[in-house]
């Protein structure tokens, strides 16, 4: 029982969905004894549904490998898991099932009215007794309950994606922790030597979109708005945070990667946004301007290295991604005073 209101008490505490995520699968982890628990996304792309890993931890507390994503994926077919699939389609609470190498799976998914776009799947050697399922129940429950709150609170209505209010937040804490990672409950920190990882910001805009609400009304720019962020929810990686800054305006917090890397990424958001067909509207496009998160540097100054860069792509043919620092180096852009609080060019 101490151990139970422990976790209880640490969910609840957290003011923030990664940690939310963390707190909940160890809490799942060590009340059921299970091999591995993993918080799942699930999401719709083009009339298909994919699951793709957005918190893991296995036996003993270690944190499972980061997933590879370059963006080319949404995630693995949700008719990997057939059970799974199942159970969403019945709106079912729970569903289990066996994996090629025999162990136990069980999926609770997360509820939220008649939508399920977060699943718990936790994997034991000898599968689940009435009484862990019980407790892992009850954990789910105040998991939903809290994670509802914390929706209300850090979502945009319209698109699902996370608000500016949180991006700010979420920003200054990026900032002020410099490269220092999230960490396990009751594990040591892990630290990574990889000398080219950066964190990134891009700033993305709909192209024309003004166009679109004038001649197809509103409710058609709102459905573009709405296929927009579903794609930027795929073509990203689960360690990414997406954003809505307002309008048609969108932000991405890219998590330590590679300026090669993240320019595909973001490239291959791009080029998927071009390629999909928006019903009645057709052709949609987008303009990014991405920029390298520095601790030296404040949130506004970060973000109007980014701005910058995206006025840039815009008033150069649009449909581009174009990074600061190298329109800087080119001498594309000069930086001519800078404060705390802004940056003139």
């Amino acid at each position: 029982m101490d151990s139970l209101l422990r976790h209880m008490v640490d969910m609840t505490g957290h003011r923030d969905h990664t940690m939310l995520d963390v707190s909940v699968i160890s809490a799942v982890q060590e009340l059921s004894g299970a091999l591995q628990t993993r918080v799942l996304s699930i999401a719709t792309v083009c009339g298909q549904r994919f699951v793709r890993s957005r918190a893991c931890i296995r036996a003993g507390g270690v944190a499972c490998p980061e997933e590879a994503q370059d963006g080319s994926s949404p995630g693995e077919p949700i008719g990997a898991h057939p059970e799974l699939a199942h159970c969403l389609d019945a709106h079912d609470a729970r569903a289990e099932g066996v994996a090629p190498n025999g162990l136990r799976r069980l999926w609770l998914p997360i509820w939220v009215g008649d939508k399920a776009h977060t699943c718990l799947e936790i994997t034991h050697a000898h599968g689940f007794t009435t009484e862990s399922i019980h407790t892992i129940s009850g954990i789910v429950s105040v998991y939903r309950n809290f994670q509802n709150l914390l929706d209300y609170s850090e979502r945009d209505s319209l698109t699902g994606l996370l608000n500016r209010k949180t991006f700010d937040d979420q920003l200054a804490r990026m900032l002020q922790a410099g490269d220092a990672e999230l960490r396990v409950p009751g594990q040591p920190e892990r630290r990574q030597h990889v000398g080219e990882e950066k964190q990134w910001l891009a700033v993305i805009d709909v192209d024309h979109f003004k166009g679109v609400n004038d001649r197809f009304g509103h409710l058609y720019g709102d459905e573009v708005l709405i296929l927009v962020a579903n794609l930027l929810q795929s073509s990203f990686r689960s360690q990414d945070r997406v954003f809505r800054f307002g309008g048609e305006e969108f932000v991405v917090l890219l998590r330590s990667t590679t300026l090669e890397n993240a320019r595909k990424i973001i490239d291959r958001f791009r080029t998927n946004v071009e390629a999909h067909p928006f019903p009645q509207v057709g052709r949609v496009t987008v303009s990014v301007g991405f920029t390298c998160i520095s601790a030296a540097d404040s949130p506004v100054v970060t973000l109007g290295h980014a701005d910058q860069a995206l006025y840039f792509a815009k008033a150069n043919g649009r449909n581009r991604a174009c990074h600061y620092e190298e329109l800087v180096a080119m001498g594309l852009l000069q930086t001519i005073a800078t404060n705390d609080t802004a940056e003139f060019f």
